[in-house]
């Protein structure tokens, strides 16, 4: 009987004691909560001094677009995002669509690659491939010309100068 109630009384002092720990805890992380770290890393974002003088015609190129009134674009430093691991990821899964001939999946996700990443030479070159796969002879010349811009001496260059000598030949 004595037994019982020792381990009765020792589970409900653990009990107890672990009730207050967590308490203790959640008081601990309210209170971080109320307290933003975000205020001491700000990162000052505004032009630099000189920036209309560097940059001229910058404000009428922001001034031409067609954007409602009610979104402010003052602070607007870029016209679309760059991330080259997305273009990256997506020239990936490209390649993926390419292999199984689903030309037309493989040819979005290079244009996501060349949006993501303006000017990415394996992105030009792979949706030249998947255009003239697709049989639309015009883009495909416009992205292996592109291309050849990029890396002229790059290495799907032959290809590339081979496959507009073809295109050439077809029309």
């Amino acid at each position: 009987m004595r037994s019982r109630f020792l381990i009765a009384l020792l589970a409900l002092l653990t009990t107890v004691s672990l009730a207050q720990d967590s308490s203790d805890k959640a008081a601990a992380r309210n209170r971080e909560a109320e307290e933003s770290s975000s205020r001491d890393t700000r990162i000052d974002i505004s032009p630099p001094k000189n920036d209309a003088k560097s940059h001229p015609g910058s404000q009428a190129a922001v001034e031409d677009l067609d954007i409602p009134e009610n979104i402010d674009v003052s602070g607007v430093q870029e016209f679309h995002p760059w991330n080259p691991m997305k273009a990256l990821k997506n020239i990936e899964v490209g390649d993926f669509y390419f292999k199984r001939k689903n030309y037309k999946a493989a040819l979005e996700r290079y244009k996501e690659a060349l949006y993501y990443k303006d000017g990415d030479a394996l992105a030009s070159f792979r949706l030249a491939v998947c255009q003239e796969k697709l049989g639309d002879k015009a883009e495909a010349r416009k992205y292996y010309e592109q291309y050849l811009k990029i890396l002229p001496e790059g290495p799907f260059a032959k290809d590339a100068h081979a496959s507009l000598d073809r295109l050439a030949k077809a029309q």
